[in-house]
């Protein structure tokens, strides 16, 4: 099968609100700005220039500048960081959790959808800048979501105890657990590669945070990629008027609250909460709770005055964490940003916020479904092409997929929809009868009518079960295929990590995935490796 794509709505693994905000519905407008289209980014650079604060460029400069000071750059990602000083620059942004090795392989789809969307914008308005921003969630503090990877159906984990900003956290103990990945690896050139990949990002580097950005800077750093660590006290200063606001009128908790109603038809993605707030440590990532004319700070013994958590603040910016809700807004106010990348459950949060932002007066940005992408095989495709399988009956949930195929290729017809329709005209009949006599025969009839549909329901639910056995070794061979492509019946992306295709394709797996994706066209891209 040619490499292909099949549309976001139809893939049938993307939710009612995500398919509605794609299709652009009338009802969704007021949740967004302006909807991500080439021609739209016109006006959303007009709006970001006329709202950014540029002084907040010279710290985001010289932080930048800081955390990549112990590992080598390109020259594209040097000149990427300098070229953020200047007010005709503008960033493109996702962002994603520091999972152990990349995590899933749409860490590398969400990090591609940047790139390239910043050669098209550059290719489109060539006087201005734009640079592809990874934003690490170095303040996430939920271990058990980013301490495995799975490999060729195999989980490795990281067991380590972690209660804290998950970036700051030590690597050290991966020592053995890459010994037991390697074995798994083998000893081809590719293998080395990665092997030394790991042991360059996680063994040679004392945190998480640092691990990760050596991982993604080796990855993508030929192609301009900014890594951006927000925990950092000179970035958070320009957050400290929105943070006080967060303390004070709980502005964030009123706003998103009334979009929440707007969306009562769809399932709400993440709820807000009084305050939006964590207060971080090394050790500590809890939430700020306000009661009884105290913040206190949960599970935990330290509480403090009004007066003492604004002088906290205004002294320690960096103990101050943005939550799921906030953390949008911290990421608009440092960065020159026009777009962000994400996945359909993050979209579905970022169409809570709009109201937030024209609450704080801040632009809202474009808001982008990442690239999402299957990798098949040749012998993958061949195989789809001999059992004469689309990629669109690929993706059917597997149930009426197995269904579908058993009715396509019965030597006969499976479905008694004639033998219904003969029945209904018989009964007809019998009703035409009934009304010239009394209602006991009307309810005879009726009684006689269920049963024998129901009886005609059952056989054919026994005819498609024994056609299935006759037929089950082709419909084997269906259900091995899409299961090799969807592993646990989930999207491949989710499920594996990149390092089981960099076995085969190497070098050349970035490049491939460069070439194909084209962000703004939004399809789900099956692509033959």
């Amino acid at each position: 099968m040619p490499t292909d794509c099949i549309s976001y709505q139809t893939s049938g693994y993307f939710s009612k609100l995500i398919q509605d905000y794609l299709d652009q519905k009338s009802e969704l407008k007021p949740l967004y700005n302006n909807f991500p289209t080439l021609e739209n980014f016109e006006k959303q650079i007009a709006e970001k220039a006329g709202n950014f604060d540029n002084s907040n460029r010279i710290p985001l400069v010289t932080t930048l500048k800081k955390q990549y000071q112990s590992i080598e750059i390109s020259d594209s990602t040097k000149q990427n960081i300098e070229l953020l000083a200047l007010e005709n620059t503008f960033t493109i942004t996702t962002g994603h959790q520091l999972n152990l090795f990349s995590g899933p392989l749409y860490f590398l789809y969400k990090i591609i959808s940047t790139i390239n969307l910043t050669k098209e914008l550059k290719s489109k308005y060539p006087s201005y800048n734009f640079v592809p921003i990874y934003w690490m969630a170095t303040e996430d503090h939920d271990f058990e979501e980013i301490n495995y990877f799975n490999f060729k159906g195999k989980k490795f984990r990281w067991n380590k105890e972690s209660n804290g900003p998950v970036g700051r956290l030590s690597t050290e103990g991966l020592d053995e657990f890459f010994e037991i990945y390697s074995l798994e690896l083998g000893s081809s050139t590719n293998a080395n590669t990665l092997k030394k990949l790991f042991q360059d990002a996680y063994l040679k580097h004392d945190n998480l945070a640092d691990a990760t950005r050596f991982l993604a800077n080796s990855l993508f750093a030929n192609y301009g990629l900014v890594i951006i660590d927000a925990d950092d006290a000179d970035l958070k200063r320009a957050f400290i008027p929105y943070a006080k606001e967060e303390l004070e009128k709980q502005t964030s908790y009123k706003a998103v609250q009334e979009t929440i109603e707007q969306l009562k038809d769809y399932t709400v993605q993440v709820n807000p909460r009084e305050i939006n707030l964590f207060y971080i440590e090394d050790n500590l990532r809890e939430r700020i709770i306000f009661e009884e004319d105290k913040y206190i700070v949960n599970n935990t013994k330290i509480s403090f005055s009004k007066e003492q958590i604004l002088s906290e603040l205004e002294n320690h910016p960096e103990k101050f964490s943005p939550n799921v809700i906030m953390r949008p807004l911290y990421q608009e106010i440092i960065l020159p940003n026009l777009c962000y990348i994400g996945g359909g459950g993050e979209i579905a949060y970022w169409l809570e916020l709009k109201s937030f932002f024209d609450a704080v007066k801040i632009t809202f940005p474009m808001i982008l479904v990442r690239n999402s992408v299957l990798l098949a095989t040749e012998k993958q495709g061949k195989k789809a092409d001999q059992l004469n399988l689309s990629w669109s009956d690929l993706f059917t949930k597997q149930e009426n997929l197995v269904n579908a195929i058993t009715h396509k290729i019965s030597a006969f017809p499976i479905d008694l929809t004639p033998q219904k329709e003969i029945l209904k005209t018989q009964f007809q009949y019998l009703y035409e009868l009934a009304d010239q006599t009394d209602k006991s025969f009307s309810g005879a009839v009726k009684a006689q009518e269920v049963k024998q549909k129901k009886g005609l329901e059952n056989l054919e639910k026994r005819l498609l079960k024994a056609q299935k056995r006759k037929l089950s070794d082709q419909l084997q061979r269906v259900t091995d295929l899409q299961c090799e492509l969807f592993p646990n019946n989930s999207l491949q992306e989710r499920q594996s990590n990149f390092s089981e295709f960099y076995l085969e394709k190497g070098e050349q797996l970035v490049p491939l995935l460069l070439q194909k994706l084209k962000p703004l066209e939004m399809n789900f891209n099956i692509i033959t490796i």
